[in-house]
């Protein structure tokens, strides 16, 4: 099995707009960093507050930006299997490579309903593109289960991959025991991928990963290594990367007048905030996501500069391609303004 490393791309934004010009940046960066293929309009891509005409727009635009030099799978899950089949139907006419599905969120179906009234009747309309579903309940509140995802692999050929971010091992070597050796385990979790690959009752191939929006040499490298089972290789560039996965979630306690509180910055707040920091298009997360906490803010920071002063060769292509001085920018005071919240 072919050792695989998508993107979950960010949505970069000038104001509230779309900035087209940011957006074409940062895919031909990915190009360059040799990665395997691009999601667009994920969770990461801020999904949930896109419309659906801006939605198409990326999409379109992420499709066309990168056809003939790497993969391109759009999201196009829903709570609405109406919404979700519309939107692979587009995306099909864009010319991607695949779908992902993500759990239906907030309404909450079961796993067979999942597979029976969701995923499967995507799969049967479009049986010549891969259907990819995404399992993350800790942000769904749903979850297809192994069992259900092993009868839908048989039943559709057109559904052999899965995005695995339950953070749950015992899960995934269910999946594997389930679907047999042919079907691909992708890690949702860049925290977990090493995990993942290496274990052999999950036998994971790779990653659709966060961090490779600002490292994607780096994680790439990072996959290959791990299918080559050249592991004090990896294990050494994991270690060099490792800081940066603490970007995907930044949880604070914060003091208020009633008491102290818990802040999580969820994805893709911190991973924007650092982009803004860098100088790489990013712009900012539209509401309800908006800025750090001034502690989350500075843990940010200070994992940036660890991986700068440490290991300054994961961000070097990012550096090169945006001509960006990494260490001036982190010790830039005045770039921090307006990045995070002045008070709880």
């Amino acid at each position: 099995m072919n050792p695989v490393c998508y993107t979950a791309m960010v949505t970069p934004f000038v104001g509230d707009a779309v900035d087209e010009t940011g957006l074409e940046r940062l895919a031909d960066f990915q190009v360059q960093s040799g990665i395997t293929g691009i999601l667009a309009v994920g969770t990461t891509g801020e999904s949930p507050t896109l419309g659906w005409e801006e939605h198409h727009q990326v999409v379109e635009q992420y499709a066309r930006q990168v056809k003939g030099k790497c993969l391109c799978i759009a999201g196009a899950g829903s709570n609405n299997t109406n919404e979700a089949l519309s939107a692979t139907e587009h995306a099909m006419k864009a010319g991607v490579d695949g779908v992902l599905m993500v759990d239906p969120y907030y309404n909450g179906p079961s796993s067979m309903e999942i597979r029976k009234e969701y995923l499967q009747k995507v799969a049967v309309a479009f049986p010549d593109l891969p259907v990819i579903p995404y399992v993350i309940p800790g942000r769904t509140g749903a979850q297809l289960l192994p069992e259900d995802l092993a009868m839908l692999y048989n039943a559709c050929p057109n559904v052999h991959t899965v995005k695995e971010a339950t953070g749950d091992l015992d899960n995934m070597r269910r999946t594997r025991t389930c679907c047999g050796p042919d079907f691909t385990i992708l890690s949702g979790d860049d925290g977990l991928t090493v995990k993942m690959m290496t274990d052999p009752q999950i036998a994971a191939a790779g990653v659709i990963s966060v961090v490779s929006n600002i490292a994607p040499k780096a994680m790439v490298g990072l996959v290959r290594l791990l299918a080559a089972n050249e592991l004090d290789e990896a294990g050494r560039l994991a270690r060099a990367i490792e800081p940066l996965f603490g970007i995907v979630t930044v949880k604070t306690v914060e003091k208020t007048p009633y008491g102290e509180a818990v802040c999580r910055a969820r994805n893709p707040l911190a991973l924007k905030t650092l982009m803004q920091l860098l100088g790489m298009p990013s712009g900012p997360c539209r509401p309800p996501l908006g800025k750090m906490s001034r502690a989350g803010l500075e843990i940010v920071v200070n994992i940036a500069k660890t991986v700068q002063s440490e290991n300054p060769e994961i961000f070097e292509p990012m550096a090169a391609f945006f001509n960006i001085d990494v260490e001036a920018r982190l010790n830039d005071t005045h770039l921090l303004e307006g990045l995070c919240y002045d008070a709880y």
